[in-house]
């Protein structure tokens, strides 16, 4: 299966957040865009440890994120760099950020459909 970035239905976008996905075989999957100063926190605020309960394998294509795991360990991606986010995990924008992200379709619904109800949209 192959798709285009740029043929993925929106999923979401509100200020700051643009995401694009589809659902390939259970995986959600998707191409995000995050302007710099974007905070995940404040939206997931109500999961678990108020963090992030879905893994995600990704591609940082531009930008940079830091990402703060429930354990207190931090780390910056970059251009370039492919990764894996276990759950338990929040995030910030530190750049205008560019990603392709895959993601298991049931618990990034969960996610997302909590995060919608946050920014209540």
């Amino acid at each position: 299966m192959r798709q285009s970035k740029d043929s993925l239905p929106v999923t979401m976008n509100v200020p700051g957040v643009r995401i694009s996905s589809a659902n390939w075989g259970g995986m959600f999957v998707c191409f995000s865009q995050f302007a710099k100063g974007t905070d995940f926190t404040p939206v997931l605020k109500g999961l678990k440890d108020d963090m992030c309960q879905c893994p995600h394998w990704g591609y940082l294509l531009k930008g940079a994120l830091r990402i703060r795991y429930a354990d207190g360990r931090e780390e910056r991606l970059t251009p370039g760099d492919l990764y894996y986010m276990q759950d338990g995990h929040t995030g910030w924008a530190e750049e205008d950020t560019e990603l392709v992200e895959f993601s298991p379709q049931k618990e990034m619904d969960m996610t997302l459909n909590h995060i919608r109800t946050q920014v209540g949209s």
